[in-house]
């Protein structure tokens, strides 16, 4: 290791407080410090190569080095750097998006907001619903739903809309007024004999029974996800979005659509929504948006979220919200590029091609001794691991395997994450079959070592 290398790590460790991180661990032994990126592949100080496996957070779509989206910047740079949303003002980079991004909805949709992450987003979006119950009388309809293990960022408000424990535990959330139903994991939370149609009718009568139990006035919306990503690549079980909607649709309740990591492609249609039929009042937006070379997100609100809104604010005299970068015109021009390359190269259906190869090829290793589970839909999906087969079960806590799997993945040159002991994958939309081959021979080669690593 070089001395640059050295120091680089070594100031890792010393200056920056990670996301996502036991900071005792990294003071310990640092960071991988990645320097650069090509395509599907970003490489480390050493020069070390690896397929980012999971495009960066679910998000670099278009690969890690889209010439157009550079120059798309600078120009913008060149012309405009920064302007903002605030007091009636705006530019033309963020009404050319809007209006993209209304037009192009699987559903009606009457505006766009813009925020600069999914958890900004979210955090909007319910406070918006707050802002809609209180411009309609209804000051009680202030609850919201969303399940065990979703993901909707981690601000208090959307952290709070989040049900994973470890994005709770020692910050006091969830706040009071956001409640959480079962996760829709068919494989394991069905009861012996259910089929996945009637696992689904069970979660939407759970979903039923809430509603009248804390009060159907007083709750304002559903959060979900198309596929619960974050969460473990949990896809829903058949007719499950179906029941659910008609449930809400009973008793008035908004739909909020999380989009942020299943848009743009993913499940081989341009939104999630497509996918499984879901027909939101909102959108959230964010990650491929941009294919994340620069932070924005963005919020698609129907009729029935926005006129009270309007009529609110012409009443107050302001919608008391927003960010500075906000809708920021270099952010906005890249995001415009990465729709006109996604649409140009077609790679919403060359994601749901080659999504399918990676599901067969993920499926050959059904049969390996740790898998438990493989799931997925388009390019995303999720390699669950059991110990069963250890010497001692009881010597692999939850997580152990799939924290060990990932490394051995990643000494063999590929980045995935651990989720509990899944593996999940959301490789570049760019991404080919000799990249999808790649992924599964480190990975088999993965499980392989801890196979040996767990043998008497």
């Amino acid at each position: 290791m070089t001395q640059d290398i050295m120091t680089t790590e070594m100031r890792d460790a010393r200056y920056v407080m990670h996301p996502l991180t036991d900071a005792r661990a990294n003071l310990q032994s640092g960071s991988l410090i990645i320097d650069r990126g090509e395509g599907i592949h970003v490489y480390d100080l050493a020069g070390n190569r690896y397929i980012e496996a999971m495009a960066g957070l679910w998000s670099v779509g278009l690969g890690f080095s889209e010439t157009r989206l550079i120059e798309a910047a600078t120009r913008q740079m060149e012309r405009l750097p920064y302007y903002h949303p605030f007091t009636q003002k705006g530019h033309g980079p963020m009404v050319d998006l809007a209006e993209r991004l209304v037009t192009m909805a699987p559903v009606p949709m009457s505006k766009a907001f813009f925020t600069n992450s999914g958890s900004e987003a979210n955090d909007t979006v319910i406070k918006m619903l707050w802002y809609r119950a209180n411009a309609l009388g209804q000051t009680c309809r202030k609850k919201i739903i969303s399940r065990h293990r979703a993901y909707h960022g981690i601000t208090v408000a959307a952290g709070s809309l989040t049900g994973i424990p470890a994005n709770h535990t020692g910050f006091d959330l969830p706040l009071p007024g956001f409640l959480h139903l079962t996760t829709p994991h068919y494989r394991r939370f069905a009861q012996p004999g259910e089929s996945e149609e009637d696992f689904a009718t069970r979660l939407a009568t759970e979903l039923e029974e809430l509603i009248l139990r804390e009060g159907p006035d007083t709750i304002a919306a559903f959060f979900g996800e198309p596929v619960m990503g974050a969460g473990g690549v949990i896809v829903p079980p058949r007719t499950y979005w179906e029941k659910i909607q008609a449930v809400l649709a009973r008793y008035e309740i908004l739909l909020v659509a999380d989009e942020v990591i299943c848009g743009f492609g993913r499940t081989g249609r341009m939104f999630g929504c497509e996918t499984y039929d879901i027909r939101p009042d909102v959108m959230v937006l964010s990650k491929q948006l941009s294919s994340s070379y620069l932070p924005i997100s963005a919020i698609l609100l129907n009729g029935k979220l926005f006129e009270p809104i309007a009529d609110q604010t012409h009443a107050i005299g302001t919608f008391g919200h927003g960010f500075t970068g906000g809708g920021h015109p270099v952010a906005a021009a890249v995001a415009i590029e990465t729709l006109r390359i996604i649409e140009e190269r077609d790679l919403v259906a060359h994601a749901a091609a080659i999504g399918e190869r990676m599901q067969q090829r993920l499926a050959t290793l059904a049969d390996h001794p740790l898998v438990d589970e493989i799931r997925g839909v388009g390019l995303m999906a999720a390699v669950e691991l059991t110990p069963s087969r250890a010497a001692d079960p009881a010597s692999w806590p939850v997580g152990a395997l799939g924290r060990r799997a990932a490394l051995h993945l990643q000494q063999h040159g590929v980045i995935a994450r651990s989720v509990g002991d899944a593996l999940t994958f959301c490789p570049p939309m760019i991404i080919d079959g000799a990249g999808i081959d790649a992924i599964v021979t480190a990975l088999r080669t993965a499980l392989d070592l801890c196979l040996k690593e767990m043998a008497p």
